[in-house]
């Protein structure tokens, strides 16, 4: 993926403040996308997905026995949450890189993952977390003897209060535990203590796992608190020094990996403005999760008003493409595990949830979409509650439906079930946008450009690749709405022709469009 990535679309604080408030014109010159493939992951939580033993935790043959469900979607891509061994449910506190947590399997039934989801070309990420681990690793215990530990300085530790500074933790409390030996650095909490990247060894012992797992076949990585390896003090995370640092950590990992697999995807959580997120894209990671985005396409869901993402996105390429050279990729999503699922963040309005998939499905590069969003799973946090088992029936009980934990949200409507059998379902529009992008390669792979549509409830934006142009628009709000196109300039593109609808009821007389409620329309010249 790497070599042939796009350029992506994410929101530059300072730009969006400066063309704020400016109303969309065009189509406007954009910059020219890169060449290669992009397509559609899949972010599964293995334990609530499917289980295969009864045991009511979901696991890797579980995942495997319903690929056909995720092929039928139309996805290309997985993303694994984390699966190695682990004390919390969630996993995000690995205590063995190399091995596969018991709850889920083997090394063998992820290797059988791996072969299947290959024959149906589904590409498989991983979570790694690098930045900390558990605090019952091994490393971690060795390194809490004392000053004598060969893995001392694998983590940070200060000996006594007094070192215990700065106390600004990154994400907002105070980072430093104390320990039997000492005060031991912990961004995000006592049970995970951070790996200290200053230590070569360290670097090099991440790296080694990277490559091991490409090894077995894994395709790329979802890079977790990506921004966080050298970024532990909110009195510092922005500054040069620790940009640079976590630059250059990225980079050195990057280079490791192309040891093994040139092409390994790198997907990062960088949950910041674009200015702080740019130098990630610099021959390091392929792309970074588009969280701006995601509010704004949430926003303009649920808002029912028209939005100029075209206008604003379309100035952002060019600020990327100078970072990255343009071998990056977009990621963009509408939520994911720590965030208000789409539904409940929509209000529970399914056409509202349509429109979300619409907006995200027709943006360039590699869309992700969470487990059950296709379904409507609603959910609020805390966050088990953005992780319950995946609704296969109406009523539950199927023997691969996991029970590890209640469901506080679960619907009969909102089930694999129920919504195979009607044609107008959520999972039937994603399924119908999905296809869409595999269709048209300027749906998915191209450049985004503004137009002016002329209405305040409709959002329009040009997609283009090589000399295919399309026109999308979508109806934002719950009443028809019309678009009277204008006749074209001899340097624009005259879109004619109606090719794609979420809605038949949408039409074209002449220059004028018809939109239903929330519909989607895309034409071609």
């Amino acid at each position: 993926m790497r070599r042939g990535a796009k350029r992506p679309l994410a929101f530059f604080a300072a730009a969006a403040l400066l063309l704020a408030g400016c109303s969309a014109a065009a189509p406007k010159e954009s910059a020219a996308p890169a060449d290669g493939p992009s397509g559609v992951f899949y972010e599964v939580f293995v334990r609530s997905f499917a289980d295969s033993d009864g045991d009511g935790i979901g696991d890797l043959n579980g995942l495997t026995g319903r690929l056909d469900y995720l092929e039928d979607l139309g996805v290309d891509g997985l993303w694994l949450m984390p699966i190695q061994p682990s004390p919390s449910y969630h996993g995000y506190d690995v205590t063995d890189y190399y091995g596969i947590h018991p709850d889920y399997g083997t090394m063998d039934d992820f290797r059988k993952l791996l072969e299947e989801a290959q024959r149906r070309d589904i590409r498989v990420i991983m979570d790694l977390v690098v930045n900390h681990t558990s605090s019952e690793h091994p490393w971690f215990a060795d390194s809490a003897q004392g000053a004598g530990s060969n893995y001392r300085d694998w983590y940070t530790w200060a000996e006594n209060a007094e070192q215990a500074t700065p106390s600004d933790g990154a994400t907002g409390s105070d980072p430093w535990h104390k320990g039997e030996s000492g005060s031991y650095l912990g961004v995000f909490w006592g049970g995970m203590p951070d790996l200290n990247f200053d230590n070569p060894e360290v670097r090099k012992e991440m790296i080694a796992i990277g490559q091991y797992w490409l090894k077995e076949g894994v395709d790329g990585f979802r890079l977790d608190a990506a921004k966080h390896i050298f970024g532990d003090f909110k009195s510092t995370i922005s500054s040069p020094t620790v940009q640079q640092k976590n630059k250059s950590w990225w980079q050195e990992f990057r280079q490791g990996l192309d040891e093994v697999n040139p092409d390994a995807y790198l997907v990062g959580e960088v949950w910041d403005g674009a200015a702080i997120v740019a130098p990630y894209l610099d021959n390091a990671l392929d792309s970074a999760f588009n969280f701006d985005l995601a509010g704004t396409l949430l926003g303009a869901a649920a808002s029912g008003r028209s939005s100029s993402i075209g206008f604003t996105l379309s100035r952002m390429h060019d600020y990327y493409g100078k970072v990255s050279g343009g071998r990056f990729v977009d990621a963009p999503f509408l939520s994911n595990h720590d965030q208000t699922r789409v539904m409940s963040a929509v209000g529970g309005d399914v056409g509202r949830a349509k429109l979300a998939a619409s907006l995200l499905l027709t943006m360039p590069g590699n869309a992700f979409v969470y487990y059950g969003e296709e379904l409507g799973v609603a959910g609020l946090k805390p966050d088990e509650k953005l992780r319950e088992p995946f609704p296969w029936t109406r009523k539950g009980g199927s023997p691969e439906e996991t029970t590890w934990q209640s469901s506080s949200y679960r619907t009969e409507e909102a089930s694999v079930e129920a919504q195979e059998a009607d044609p107008n379902s959520l999972l039937n529009h994603y399924r119908k946008l999905i296809s869409w992008r595999a269709q048209h390669a300027a749906l998915r792979e191209g450049t985004i450009a503004s137009y002016d549509a002329g209405n305040d409830y409709v959002t329009a934006y040009v997609r283009a690749s090589g000399d295919r142009q399309l026109l999308v628009l979508h109806n934002m709000s719950e009443q028809p709405q019309t678009v009277a196109l204008p006749e074209g300039k001899p340097e624009q593109a005259v879109f004619s022709k109606l090719r794609l609808t979420t809605d038949d009821a949408a039409s074209m007389d002449g220059q004028t469009i018809s939109l239903p409620p929330y519909g989607t329309v895309v034409l071609t010249s």
